[in-house]
């Protein structure tokens, strides 16, 4: 087969304590899925369904350094436990959900709040909010084999040091069982499939300069730096 240009390069993470690479399929992000933050983003959670959005593979920034996006004068961090896809399914039963993960990680979904909310006030797609370059920075991933399944701990953001997202990965409306199984629903979930699993109350914005740490148990820390 010849190509007309070199096709791009695989999308990949690496994984802790190992000389391996997880190669990146599709990411799948999910909206409001912690109470808390959905009634900072002005929703009740109790009427909130699981709402699902995507970001394109090459939007990872696998090192210390995110570029602040062009068109935005509002970029928001969000801190969030992330699923690897290791096993391909659909249709998948609760029950049988983790036996579909390959590990952990831990992910910020950075989103261009101005434009969401002008998309949302339009009936129009996240897309320019959500899914622009760089939007989704991510930390070495981790086997489930190395630190089991995560469904509790602590889940803490710094922007500068200072404390602005606190919350336990218990506090998910939608467990990780129930994400996977709702998503497999809709699509055919695949081998190097992440899912970032929402994001906890306090989120807000950050400038040039700013440095963001977020914490996990069991995952460490994912350190980035806005520039």
């Amino acid at each position: 087969m010849s190509y007309i240009f070199p096709p791009p390069p695989v999308s990949a993470i690496p994984i802790h304590a190992s000389s391996h690479w997880f190669p990146v399929h599709r990411i799948y992000c999910v909206g409001k899925n912690y109470a808390a933050h959905a009634r900072e983003m002005g929703s009740d959670p109790t009427k909130e369904v699981p709402c699902f959005f995507t970001k394109p593979a090459d939007a990872i920034v696998t090192n210390d350094a995110m570029p602040y996006p062009p068109v935005t004068s509002n970029l928001h961090y969000e801190g969030e436990l992330v699923i690897a896809i290791g096993k391909r399914g659909a249709d998948i039963a609760v029950a049988d959900a983790l036996d579909h993960v390959y590990g952990y990680a831990l992910g910020l979904d950075m989103t261009r709040r101005d434009l969401q909310t002008e998309a949302g006030r339009n009936g129009q797609p996240w897309d320019t909010g959500k899914a622009f370059d760089f939007s989704a920075p991510i930390s070495a991933i981790y086997p489930a084999t190395q630190v089991g399944h995560i469904s509790s701990g602590r889940i803490q953001l710094w922007v500068n040091d200072n404390l602005r997202q606190d919350s336990d990965i218990s506090d998910l409306i939608w467990d990780c069982p129930q994400i996977i199984s709702e998503l497999s629903k809709l699509f055919t979930l695949q081998e190097g499939d992440l899912i970032f699993t929402g994001t906890p109350a306090g989120v807000g914005p950050v400038v040039a300069g700013d440095v963001i740490k977020l914490s996990i148990e069991k995952l460490g820390t994912l350190l980035t730096r806005i520039c």
